[in-house]
């Protein structure tokens, strides 16, 4: 009876199997917020898997909340790429570099305009491909955004290729369901944004207020 009983402590620890409201141990990654860890499940954002980032506008702080996993990721012992898939502008080198990115390990995605469907599949690519720790890609001007399946292949994806994979969608998609692993809302707030987790299976639901200015630092 006691190797049935541990048979299945061994199989309740897989990281795809959730029990009710507590979660199989993942490995996770700091989010470089105390604040923000301590409501994200395991402590950190996951080392592999989807997350949506749901923003009103662009520029309110979306991309500076992930420099300093950026960082961590870009200057770990064998890092993989970090992918931009057709960002809505020009990454600032200096900036990035500024706050402890290594940038030789960042690889920009260029979507042509006629070709915006592709960065879907190139977002897909990237995840799966064992090559990169962390994929980011943008669905800001597609209220509609990709469909429920296509999130589904994303996560899919990001767990095939052990990468962390972040798409940006607007506000207006938080009504809709999400097979992502973890979704959050972020609004401006005084000194940086207010992190509101809409979907945190095993992490405290509910909003947090994070100091922008400290992030890399």
């Amino acid at each position: 009876m006691s190797s049935v009983t541990s048979e299945l402590a061994r199989l309740l620890e897989h990281p795809g199997i959730w029990r009710g409201t507590s979660v199989a141990r993942t490995e996770v990654l700091s989010s470089g917020f105390a604040a923000l860890d301590e409501r994200l499940p395991g402590g950190g954002w996951p080392r592999s898997g989807l997350i949506e980032i749901l923003t009103p506008r662009l520029g309110v702080g979306e991309l500076t909340l992930l420099l300093p996993v950026l960082s961590t990721l870009t200057r770990a012992p064998m890092p993989r790429s970090a992918v931009w898939v057709a960002p809505p502008f020009e990454p600032f080198a200096p900036a990035l570099a500024a706050h402890g990115v290594v940038l030789e390990r960042i690889l920009i995605v260029r979507v042509p305009e006629a070709l915006r469907s592709g960065a879907l599949w190139a977002f897909e690519q990237s995840l799966g491909s064992n090559a990169c720790d962390l994929v980011m890609s943008w669905a800001l001007n597609h209220p509609k955004g990709p469909r429920a399946k296509e999130i589904r292949r994303l996560q899919l994806a990001a767990e095939r290729g052990r990468a962390l994979g972040v798409l940006f969608r607007p506000l207006q998609a938080a009504r809709e369901s999400s097979h992502a692993a973890l979704r959050l809302a972020i609004e401006p707030s005084t000194y940086g944004v207010r992190v509101h987790l809409l979907k945190s299976k095993g992490g405290v639901r509910g909003s947090v207020d994070l100091d922008l200015t400290t992030a890399g630092g």
